[in-house]
Protein backbone atom coordinates (compact mmCIF):
# COMPACT_ATOMS: atom_id res chain seq x y z
CA UNK A 1 0.00 0.00 0.00
CA UNK A 2 1.71 2.98 -0.88
CA UNK A 3 0.45 6.23 0.40
CA UNK A 4 2.27 8.70 -1.29
CA UNK A 5 0.77 11.32 -3.74
CA UNK A 6 2.36 11.47 -7.42
CA UNK A 7 1.95 13.87 -10.31
CA UNK A 8 -0.80 12.10 -11.19
CA UNK A 9 -2.64 11.93 -8.24
CA UNK A 10 -2.11 15.74 -7.42
CA UNK A 11 -3.81 16.58 -10.90
CA UNK A 12 -6.43 14.29 -9.81
CA UNK A 13 -7.29 15.64 -6.75
CA UNK A 14 -7.66 19.10 -8.92
CA UNK A 15 -10.13 17.63 -10.84
CA UNK A 16 -12.15 16.49 -8.30
CA UNK A 17 -12.26 20.04 -6.65
CA UNK A 18 -12.80 21.23 -9.90
CA UNK A 19 -15.81 18.94 -9.82
CA UNK A 20 -17.46 19.72 -6.79
CA UNK A 21 -16.77 23.71 -7.88
CA UNK A 22 -18.68 23.50 -10.77
CA UNK A 23 -21.28 20.72 -9.38
CA UNK A 24 -21.88 21.87 -5.92
CA UNK A 25 -24.56 24.20 -5.89
CA UNK A 26 -25.87 26.53 -2.60
CA UNK A 27 -28.72 24.01 -1.97
CA UNK A 28 -26.11 21.07 -1.90
CA UNK A 29 -23.65 22.79 0.22
CA UNK A 30 -26.43 23.51 2.42
CA UNK A 31 -27.46 20.24 2.87
CA UNK A 32 -24.20 18.83 3.52
CA UNK A 33 -23.62 21.71 5.67
CA UNK A 34 -26.25 21.56 7.87
CA UNK A 35 -27.18 17.73 7.84
CA UNK A 36 -28.37 16.36 11.62
CA UNK A 37 -28.27 12.60 10.01
CA UNK A 38 -25.71 10.33 8.69
CA UNK A 39 -28.66 10.80 5.60
CA UNK A 40 -29.79 13.52 3.79
CA UNK A 41 -33.46 14.04 2.86
CA UNK A 42 -34.64 11.64 -0.42
CA UNK A 43 -34.83 14.99 -2.93
CA UNK A 44 -30.99 15.95 -1.91
CA UNK A 45 -30.19 12.36 -2.44
CA UNK A 46 -31.25 11.62 -5.27
CA UNK A 47 -30.56 15.00 -7.26
CA UNK A 48 -26.58 14.31 -6.49
CA UNK A 49 -27.07 10.71 -7.24
CA UNK A 50 -27.61 11.78 -10.14
CA UNK A 51 -25.28 13.92 -10.98
CA UNK A 52 -22.18 11.76 -9.63
CA UNK A 53 -23.70 8.84 -11.64
CA UNK A 54 -23.91 11.29 -15.05
CA UNK A 55 -20.19 11.94 -14.00
CA UNK A 56 -19.20 8.02 -13.67
CA UNK A 57 -18.50 8.87 -10.01
CA UNK A 58 -21.36 7.06 -8.05
CA UNK A 59 -20.10 3.90 -7.29
CA UNK A 60 -15.81 4.50 -7.81
CA UNK A 61 -15.19 1.53 -5.07
CA UNK A 62 -17.36 -1.11 -7.23
CA UNK A 63 -15.61 -3.44 -10.21
CA UNK A 64 -15.08 -1.05 -13.09
CA UNK A 65 -17.03 -4.12 -15.04
CA UNK A 66 -20.07 -3.29 -12.93
CA UNK A 67 -19.89 0.86 -13.00
CA UNK A 68 -16.92 1.43 -11.42
CA UNK A 69 -14.04 3.70 -11.80
CA UNK A 70 -10.96 1.35 -11.51
CA UNK A 71 -9.54 3.80 -9.03
CA UNK A 72 -6.21 3.47 -7.29
CA UNK A 73 -6.25 3.30 -2.67
CA UNK A 74 -5.15 6.85 -3.30
CA UNK A 75 -7.69 8.13 -5.44
CA UNK A 76 -10.12 6.56 -3.27
CA UNK A 77 -9.21 8.09 -0.43
CA UNK A 78 -8.76 11.76 -1.90
CA UNK A 79 -12.02 10.95 -3.80
CA UNK A 80 -13.43 11.03 0.15
CA UNK A 81 -11.57 13.56 1.43
CA UNK A 82 -12.06 16.57 -0.88
CA UNK A 83 -15.61 15.42 -0.59
CA UNK A 84 -16.25 15.92 2.73
CA UNK A 85 -14.29 18.79 2.66
CA UNK A 86 -16.21 20.58 0.11
CA UNK A 87 -19.22 19.42 2.52
CA UNK A 88 -20.80 17.46 -0.04
CA UNK A 89 -24.20 15.92 1.09
CA UNK A 90 -24.14 12.02 1.91
CA UNK A 91 -25.70 9.08 -0.24
CA UNK A 92 -27.87 6.75 0.86
CA UNK A 93 -25.90 3.91 1.46
CA UNK A 94 -28.59 1.15 0.84
CA UNK A 95 -28.07 0.92 -3.03
CA UNK A 96 -25.00 1.62 -3.84
CA UNK A 97 -23.14 0.66 -0.74
CA UNK A 98 -24.96 -1.91 0.70
CA UNK A 99 -27.43 -4.12 -1.54
CA UNK A 100 -25.12 -3.04 -4.69
CA UNK A 101 -21.93 -5.22 -3.17
CA UNK A 102 -23.84 -7.95 -1.64
CA UNK A 103 -25.52 -8.75 -5.31
CA UNK A 104 -21.47 -8.51 -7.19
CA UNK A 105 -20.63 -10.82 -4.51
CA UNK A 106 -23.39 -12.98 -4.12
CA UNK A 107 -26.15 -12.36 -6.96
CA UNK A 108 -27.04 -14.07 -9.96
CA UNK A 109 -25.86 -12.53 -13.38
CA UNK A 110 -29.76 -11.72 -13.83
CA UNK A 111 -29.66 -10.26 -10.63
CA UNK A 112 -27.17 -8.48 -11.21
CA UNK A 113 -27.64 -7.49 -15.26
CA UNK A 114 -31.51 -6.16 -13.86
CA UNK A 115 -30.88 -4.59 -10.22
CA UNK A 116 -27.42 -3.08 -10.79
CA UNK A 117 -28.51 -0.67 -13.40
CA UNK A 118 -31.55 0.18 -11.59
CA UNK A 119 -29.43 1.02 -8.46
CA UNK A 120 -26.85 3.29 -10.89
CA UNK A 121 -29.69 5.61 -12.37
CA UNK A 122 -31.82 5.51 -9.49
CA UNK A 123 -34.43 3.97 -10.53
CA UNK A 124 -35.06 1.88 -7.34
CA UNK A 125 -34.31 3.36 -4.20
CA UNK A 126 -33.59 0.81 -1.57
CA UNK A 127 -34.17 0.03 2.20
CA UNK A 128 -32.75 -2.71 4.56
CA UNK A 129 -35.20 -5.05 6.59
CA UNK A 130 -32.50 -6.72 9.05
CA UNK A 131 -34.36 -5.24 12.74
CA UNK A 132 -37.62 -6.35 14.17
CA UNK A 133 -39.30 -5.29 16.80
CA UNK A 134 -37.80 -7.98 19.43
CA UNK A 135 -34.60 -8.68 17.43
CA UNK A 136 -32.30 -6.10 16.87
CA UNK A 137 -28.47 -6.56 18.14
CA UNK A 138 -29.61 -10.46 18.17
CA UNK A 139 -30.53 -10.58 14.58
CA UNK A 140 -30.20 -14.00 14.11
CA UNK A 141 -33.02 -14.23 16.48
CA UNK A 142 -35.76 -12.91 13.68
CA UNK A 143 -39.08 -14.20 13.23
CA UNK A 144 -40.43 -12.45 9.91
CA UNK A 145 -42.09 -15.97 7.92
CA UNK A 146 -41.29 -16.84 4.88
CA UNK A 147 -43.59 -19.86 3.85
CA UNK A 148 -42.42 -21.95 0.97
CA UNK A 149 -45.59 -21.85 -1.47
CA UNK A 150 -43.23 -23.67 -4.23
CA UNK A 151 -42.39 -21.14 -6.90
CA UNK A 152 -42.12 -18.14 -4.23
CA UNK A 153 -42.42 -17.87 -0.33
CA UNK A 154 -45.04 -15.71 1.03
CA UNK A 155 -43.93 -13.50 3.77
CA UNK A 156 -45.44 -11.89 6.97
CA UNK A 157 -43.72 -9.74 9.79
CA UNK A 158 -42.55 -6.44 10.15
CA UNK A 159 -39.35 -5.02 10.30
CA UNK A 160 -38.16 -1.57 12.36
CA UNK A 161 -35.79 1.23 12.14
CA UNK A 162 -35.98 0.80 8.23
CA UNK A 163 -34.50 4.11 7.39
CA UNK A 164 -36.29 5.68 4.53
CA UNK A 165 -38.73 3.01 4.33
CA UNK A 166 -41.31 5.95 3.27
CA UNK A 167 -39.65 6.52 -0.39
CA UNK A 168 -37.77 3.38 -0.73
CA UNK A 169 -39.55 1.12 -4.12
CA UNK A 170 -37.71 -2.00 -3.01
CA UNK A 171 -36.16 -3.66 0.48
CA UNK A 172 -33.94 -5.84 1.37
CA UNK A 173 -34.93 -8.67 4.24
CA UNK A 174 -33.91 -11.53 5.69
CA UNK A 175 -36.93 -13.74 6.60
CA UNK A 176 -37.16 -16.89 8.76
CA UNK A 177 -37.48 -20.02 6.24
CA UNK A 178 -36.70 -22.89 8.59
CA UNK A 179 -37.64 -22.81 11.87
CA UNK A 180 -36.62 -25.92 12.95
CA UNK A 181 -32.39 -25.81 13.19
CA UNK A 182 -29.95 -23.13 14.79
CA UNK A 183 -31.01 -19.51 14.20
CA UNK A 184 -28.58 -18.77 11.71
CA UNK A 185 -29.18 -21.77 9.13
CA UNK A 186 -32.56 -20.74 9.19
CA UNK A 187 -32.30 -17.38 7.36
CA UNK A 188 -33.10 -16.26 3.65
CA UNK A 189 -32.14 -13.01 2.14
CA UNK A 190 -34.69 -11.50 0.02
CA UNK A 191 -35.37 -8.63 -2.23
CA UNK A 192 -39.09 -7.36 -2.19
CA UNK A 193 -41.01 -4.89 -4.23
CA UNK A 194 -42.44 -2.61 -1.57
CA UNK A 195 -45.28 -1.10 -4.73
CA UNK A 196 -47.32 -4.26 -4.17
CA UNK A 197 -50.59 -5.32 -1.42
CA UNK A 198 -49.46 -6.20 1.90
CA UNK A 199 -46.84 -3.94 2.29
CA UNK A 200 -47.53 -0.50 4.91
CA UNK A 201 -44.71 1.44 6.47
CA UNK A 202 -45.92 3.46 10.00
CA UNK A 203 -43.16 6.14 10.99
CA UNK A 204 -41.36 6.56 13.81
CA UNK A 205 -40.44 9.78 15.03
CA UNK A 206 -37.01 10.44 16.21
CA UNK A 207 -35.82 12.86 19.16
CA UNK A 208 -34.91 15.21 16.62
CA UNK A 209 -38.50 15.51 15.50
CA UNK A 210 -37.24 14.32 12.32
CA UNK A 211 -39.14 11.44 9.99
CA UNK A 212 -36.18 9.31 9.07
CA UNK A 213 -36.81 5.77 10.54
CA UNK A 214 -39.74 3.59 10.24
CA UNK A 215 -41.99 0.50 10.82
CA UNK A 216 -42.13 -1.62 7.81
CA UNK A 217 -45.22 -4.48 8.02
CA UNK A 218 -45.94 -7.37 5.57
CA UNK A 219 -48.97 -9.21 5.20
CA UNK A 220 -49.04 -11.85 2.52
CA UNK A 221 -46.31 -10.66 0.70
CA UNK A 222 -45.17 -12.76 -2.12
CA UNK A 223 -42.08 -12.85 -2.80
CA UNK A 224 -40.41 -14.95 -6.26
CA UNK A 225 -37.86 -17.35 -5.48
CA UNK A 226 -35.50 -15.46 -7.87
CA UNK A 227 -35.59 -13.03 -5.98
CA UNK A 228 -33.80 -14.74 -3.12
CA UNK A 229 -29.87 -13.91 -3.05
CA UNK A 230 -27.80 -16.84 -2.23
CA UNK A 231 -29.09 -19.98 -1.05
CA UNK A 232 -32.28 -20.30 0.66
CA UNK A 233 -31.59 -21.17 4.52
CA UNK A 234 -28.13 -19.76 3.71
CA UNK A 235 -28.69 -15.86 3.67
CA UNK A 236 -26.83 -15.36 7.04
CA UNK A 237 -23.70 -15.78 5.24
CA UNK A 238 -25.08 -13.09 2.71
CA UNK A 239 -25.84 -10.68 5.57
CA UNK A 240 -22.77 -10.53 7.46
CA UNK A 241 -21.07 -10.58 3.76
CA UNK A 242 -23.43 -6.91 3.37
CA UNK A 243 -22.83 -5.99 6.90
CA UNK A 244 -18.88 -5.54 6.15
CA UNK A 245 -19.81 -2.69 3.57
CA UNK A 246 -22.40 -1.17 6.00
CA UNK A 247 -19.65 -1.01 8.49
CA UNK A 248 -16.46 -0.55 6.31
CA UNK A 249 -17.19 2.94 5.50
CA UNK A 250 -14.35 6.04 5.63
CA UNK A 251 -15.23 8.05 8.78
CA UNK A 252 -11.95 9.77 8.54
CA UNK A 253 -12.55 12.61 5.94
CA UNK A 254 -15.98 13.28 6.99
CA UNK A 255 -14.70 13.32 10.95
CA UNK A 256 -11.61 15.49 9.79
CA UNK A 257 -14.31 17.95 8.46
CA UNK A 258 -16.51 18.15 11.80
CA UNK A 259 -13.48 18.37 13.73
CA UNK A 260 -12.30 22.10 11.79
CA UNK A 261 -15.66 23.12 12.10
CA UNK A 262 -15.76 22.78 15.57
CA UNK A 263 -12.05 24.37 16.28
CA UNK A 264 -12.81 26.89 13.87
CA UNK A 265 -15.87 28.00 16.52
CA UNK A 266 -13.84 27.67 19.26
CA UNK A 267 -11.50 30.22 18.05
CA UNK A 268 -13.80 32.59 17.28
CA UNK A 269 -14.64 35.32 20.06
CA UNK A 270 -17.78 34.88 22.74
CA UNK A 271 -20.08 37.88 22.43
CA UNK A 272 -20.69 38.46 25.64
CA UNK A 273 -17.29 37.91 26.92
CA UNK A 274 -15.02 38.48 24.34
CA UNK A 275 -13.18 34.80 25.37
CA UNK A 276 -12.38 32.20 22.50
CA UNK A 277 -13.08 28.54 24.25
CA UNK A 278 -9.87 27.56 22.21
CA UNK A 279 -7.92 29.35 25.08
CA UNK A 280 -8.92 27.13 27.26
CA UNK A 281 -6.35 24.32 27.74
CA UNK A 282 -8.73 21.39 29.12
CA UNK A 283 -10.94 21.91 25.59
CA UNK A 284 -7.97 22.17 23.17
CA UNK A 285 -6.31 18.89 24.90
CA UNK A 286 -9.67 17.10 23.79
CA UNK A 287 -9.50 18.75 20.35
CA UNK A 288 -5.88 17.09 20.06
CA UNK A 289 -7.10 13.77 21.07
CA UNK A 290 -9.92 13.36 19.15
CA UNK A 291 -7.59 14.48 15.69
CA UNK A 292 -5.08 11.98 17.40
CA UNK A 293 -7.88 9.54 17.19
CA UNK A 294 -9.01 10.66 13.95
CA UNK A 295 -5.49 10.23 12.24
CA UNK A 296 -4.97 6.59 13.71
CA UNK A 297 -8.96 5.46 11.96
CA UNK A 298 -7.66 6.72 8.63
CA UNK A 299 -4.49 4.65 8.38
CA UNK A 300 -6.92 1.41 9.55
CA UNK A 301 -8.70 2.81 6.70
CA UNK A 302 -6.27 2.73 3.86
CA UNK A 303 -5.85 -0.88 4.56
CA UNK A 304 -9.08 -1.50 4.37
CA UNK A 305 -9.78 0.12 1.02
CA UNK A 306 -6.59 -1.35 -0.33
CA UNK A 307 -8.42 -4.84 0.37
CA UNK A 308 -11.48 -3.64 -1.77
CA UNK A 309 -9.54 -1.86 -4.17
CA UNK A 310 -8.40 -5.86 -4.73
CA UNK A 311 -11.52 -6.80 -4.90
CA UNK A 312 -11.26 -8.37 -1.68
CA UNK A 313 -14.42 -7.87 1.17
CA UNK A 314 -13.52 -5.50 4.01
CA UNK A 315 -13.68 -8.95 6.90
CA UNK A 316 -13.52 -8.48 10.19
CA UNK A 317 -11.32 -5.12 10.19
CA UNK A 318 -14.64 -3.37 9.12
CA UNK A 319 -15.69 -3.98 12.78
CA UNK A 320 -12.89 -1.83 14.03
CA UNK A 321 -13.78 0.91 11.30
CA UNK A 322 -17.34 0.94 12.72
CA UNK A 323 -16.63 0.61 16.42
CA UNK A 324 -13.94 3.55 16.79
CA UNK A 325 -15.66 5.40 13.75
CA UNK A 326 -19.28 5.88 15.69
CA UNK A 327 -17.46 6.60 18.93
CA UNK A 328 -15.13 9.65 17.80
CA UNK A 329 -18.07 10.78 15.92
CA UNK A 330 -19.90 10.77 18.81
CA UNK A 331 -17.03 12.39 21.09
CA UNK A 332 -17.16 14.97 18.22
CA UNK A 333 -20.86 15.75 18.69
CA UNK A 334 -20.55 16.16 22.56
CA UNK A 335 -17.45 18.48 21.46
CA UNK A 336 -19.85 20.47 19.70
CA UNK A 337 -22.55 20.95 22.10
CA UNK A 338 -19.65 22.19 24.87
CA UNK A 339 -18.44 24.16 21.99
CA UNK A 340 -22.14 25.88 21.18
CA UNK A 341 -22.91 26.18 24.97
CA UNK A 342 -26.43 28.32 25.02
CA UNK A 343 -26.59 28.66 21.35
CA UNK A 344 -26.93 24.70 21.14
CA UNK A 345 -30.30 24.42 23.74
CA UNK A 346 -32.24 26.82 20.96
CA UNK A 347 -34.54 23.97 19.00
CA UNK A 348 -35.00 25.46 15.47
CA UNK A 349 -34.51 22.80 12.74
CA UNK A 350 -36.20 25.28 10.43
CA UNK A 351 -32.60 26.74 9.80
CA UNK A 352 -31.44 22.92 9.68
CA UNK A 353 -31.24 19.97 7.04
CA UNK A 354 -32.34 17.16 8.39
CA UNK A 355 -32.58 13.63 7.03
CA UNK A 356 -36.57 13.92 6.90
CA UNK A 357 -39.59 15.89 6.95
CA UNK A 358 -39.73 17.58 10.54
CA UNK A 359 -43.85 17.69 11.44
CA UNK A 360 -42.92 19.86 14.54
CA UNK A 361 -40.40 22.33 13.20
CA UNK A 362 -42.06 25.92 14.48
CA UNK A 363 -42.03 27.90 10.45
CA UNK A 364 -39.11 29.71 9.26
CA UNK A 365 -40.49 33.27 9.84
CA UNK A 366 -39.04 35.33 6.52
CA UNK A 367 -35.21 35.78 6.09
CA UNK A 368 -34.66 36.05 10.02
CA UNK A 369 -31.48 34.37 10.92
CA UNK A 370 -31.10 31.96 13.62
CA UNK A 371 -30.08 32.31 17.18
CA UNK A 372 -26.49 32.21 17.30
CA UNK A 373 -24.34 31.40 14.78
CA UNK A 374 -25.35 29.29 11.94
CA UNK A 375 -22.74 26.34 12.65
CA UNK A 376 -23.83 25.66 16.14
CA UNK A 377 -27.86 24.62 14.97
CA UNK A 378 -27.18 21.46 14.36
CA UNK A 379 -24.92 20.72 17.64
CA UNK A 380 -27.85 18.58 19.62
CA UNK A 381 -29.91 17.30 16.78
CA UNK A 382 -26.70 15.58 15.74
CA UNK A 383 -25.47 14.93 19.11
CA UNK A 384 -29.27 13.05 19.48
CA UNK A 385 -28.84 11.75 15.65
CA UNK A 386 -25.43 9.99 16.64
CA UNK A 387 -26.53 8.24 19.59
CA UNK A 388 -28.08 5.41 17.45
CA UNK A 389 -24.07 5.65 15.70
CA UNK A 390 -23.30 2.24 18.10
CA UNK A 391 -26.05 0.58 18.15
CA UNK A 392 -26.97 0.32 14.12
CA UNK A 393 -25.33 -2.32 11.41
CA UNK A 394 -24.88 -4.13 15.37
CA UNK A 395 -23.89 -2.54 18.43
CA UNK A 396 -20.38 -1.98 19.20
CA UNK A 397 -20.25 -4.35 21.99
CA UNK A 398 -21.20 -7.04 19.02
CA UNK A 399 -18.18 -5.62 17.09
CA UNK A 400 -16.06 -6.09 19.89
CA UNK A 401 -17.01 -9.88 20.13
CA UNK A 402 -15.99 -10.06 16.39
CA UNK A 403 -12.79 -8.96 16.81
CA UNK A 404 -12.39 -10.83 19.90
CA UNK A 405 -12.96 -13.96 17.72
CA UNK A 406 -11.82 -13.39 14.41
CA UNK A 407 -8.82 -11.15 14.75
CA UNK A 408 -7.40 -11.91 18.20
CA UNK A 409 -8.41 -15.52 18.00
CA UNK A 410 -9.97 -15.71 21.42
Amino acid sequence: MDLALTKEHDAFRDDVRQFLKDNLDEDLKRAGRLGTSVYADYDVTMRWHKILHAKGWLVPSWPKEYGGTGWDLMRLYIFASEFSKAGAPSLSPMGVGMIGPALIGHGTQAQKDFYLPRILSGDDFWCQGYSEPGSGSDLASLQMKAEDKGDHFVCSGSKIWTTHANYANRIFCLVRTDGSTKPQEGITFVLIDMDQPGVSVDPLIMLTGEHIQNQVFFDNVKVPKENVVGEVHKGWTVAKYLLQFERGNAYAPGLYARLQKIRAGAMEENEGTGRRLIDDADFATKLADAEVEISTLEFTEHRILSALAAGDPPGAESSMLKTRGTEVSQRLTELAIEAAGAYGQVFQPQYTAPGGPVPSAPAREGNLPPVGPERWVTAVPKYLNDRAGSIYAGSNEIQRNIMAKAVLGL
